[in-house]
């Protein structure tokens, strides 16, 4: 599903994306999809490439949120939660460093997919 969602992103151009691993963290997801999109247009097509990519791998997201305003848009796929955002909402809600904070791999954190 990791390489689905790559893939996904990639092919709407998702601009800045970064995958965090998030096991041993929390129980919610074993990995965290953060990307952004140039307006609230792109956040939604991203978004419902990744559902779309998902489904033709025969995984159903367990939610999908934000759609109507496109701002941030949250696809959980279980063990795999993508964040598509305005680059302003990213910056201001910082999610990178709430998941990394502390770790000696933020730097990974911070390389691009």
């Amino acid at each position: 599903m990791r390489k689905r969602v790559i893939d996904a992103l990639e092919e709407l151009k998702a601009k800045d994306v970064r995958e965090i691993d998030v096991r041993g963290k929390t129980s919610i997801a074993d990995i965290l999809f953060i990307a952004s999109g140039t307006s609230a247009r792109h956040v939604k097509s991203i978004a419902d490439e990744v559902i779309k990519f998902a489904k033709e791998a025969g995984v159903m997201p367990i939610g999908v949120e934000g759609q109507t305003e496109a701002e941030w848009v949250l696809v959980d796929l279980g063990d795999i939660i993508v964040h598509v955002m305005m680059p302003r909402i990213r910056e201001f809600y910082g999610l990178e460093r709430l998941w990394t904070v502390g770790d000696d791999g933020y730097e990974a954190a911070n390389a691009t997919v």
